[in-house]
């Protein structure tokens, strides 16, 4: 139940991270990095955060600290989003009253979230059976042979499954979260957020999860500079050709660059970015959509409104009633489709919902 829903209707969405024995504190720091530091300069309500777990105390991983004062687990009883961080070892049995808590917040249409290895937390108490998942790509195959019934995706940074999200390894963890504040608050807050983060606002669900392989004799040349060049010109016509000029290589190498490095093509990333831009002029209070989709090179209102409702659900005015500046803050319905590559849904799509 995202903020401003019906469920949360009068008091801030409230986060709870459940905190396990050997928890890794880099992922904790996430969670609290992005949903339990104070944003004045946003000017709108953030989440209500709290830490939970089944015991007061908590040692973190290798033993380098201890939580204390830590909520007791009725916390999660009260969440509107409950977090999941991996577990040191996620072969081992989970505790027992944290499956329950997790199983009676899935009951009541809670949001349910892991980190990494938490995906095993969350298979464990049946909330994954039948749907789309992801975990750290290390832990994939003794995931698959233990939840079979999961239809895991190993090779994604995360996934969306309605009211279900994982995410891959631990700094998958800031993707999936900026995922969330983009669902809940928009591209523009999401940016925003990033920015005081120096990270990237934003990395597709779909891209790769960087695996284990030989480092090549010549190190691969950076995208940054022709994704940098592209972005400052989204309302011309750009063409594979010209990305491929602009890097001094030929379209094919481009495209095995695209692939290798953001785990798409150049025209997939192309049209992500435009609707990036679009979502953020509609934000700002552009109202004509011939102007949103001039600027940001989408070329026609026709072809605006298919790819906005592609991508992200929902219309230029659905998208501005929930977004705009005049509105409040809002995220509305939950997204009802997974964000991971499918024939049906290619890599590139930054957002399902609706």
């Amino acid at each position: 139940m995202p903020p401003g829903s019906s469920q949360s209707a009068g008091r801030p969405h409230r986060v709870t991270v459940i905190v396990d024995e050997g928890s890794n504190p880099f992922e904790l720091g996430v969670a609290t990095e992005l949903f339990g530091l104070r944003r004045p300069e946003l000017n709108r309500p953030w989440y209500d955060f709290t830490l939970s777990s089944a015991a007061p105390a908590v040692r973190m991983h290798a033993g380098l600290f201890t939580l204390s004062d830590v909520a007791g687990l009725d916390a999660v009883d009260e969440a509107d989003t409950v977090i999941v961080p991996n577990r040191p070892d996620p072969l081992a049995p989970p505790v027992p009253a944290v499956l329950d808590a997790i199983r009676r917040s899935a009951e009541r249409g809670a949001r349910l979230v892991s980190f990494c290895t938490g995906a095993f937390t969350l298979a464990a108490a049946g909330v994954l059976d039948g749907r789309r998942a992801t975990t750290h790509w290390r832990w994939a195959q003794s995931f698959a042979a233990r939840y079979p019934s999961v239809r895991l995706q190993p090779d994604v940074l995360f996934v969306d499954d309605s009211d279900v999200l994982t995410s891959a390894g631990s700094a998958a963890a800031l993707d999936l979260g900026l995922y969330l504040i983009r669902r809940d608050h928009g591209a523009e807050v999401a940016n925003a957020v990033s920015r005081r983060l120096v990270f990237a606002s934003h990395r597709d669900g779909g891209q790769r999860q960087f695996i284990e392989r030989p480092v090549p004799p010549v190190p691969d040349m950076s995208l940054a500079s022709v994704l940098t060049w592209a972005q400052e010109r989204l309302d011309q016509p750009l063409t594979v050709a010209d990305l491929a000029a602009h890097a001094a290589v030929s379209p094919a190498t481009l495209h095995r660059r695209f692939g290798a490095q953001l785990g798409t093509t150049p025209l997939a990333w192309l049209t992500v970015e435009r609707v990036a831009l679009a979502c953020r002029l509609i934000e700002r209070g552009e109202l004509r959509l011939d102007r949103v989709a001039q600027s940001s090179g989408l070329g026609t209102p026709s072809n605006l409104r298919a790819q906005l409702r592609r991508h992200t659900g929902l219309g230029p005015a659905a998208y501005r009633q929930r977004f705009g500046p005049s509105t409040e803050p809002a995220s509305g319905a939950r997204s009802r489709r997974a964000v991971v590559p499918t024939p049906e849904n290619p890599p590139g799509r930054f957002r399902q919902a609706g």
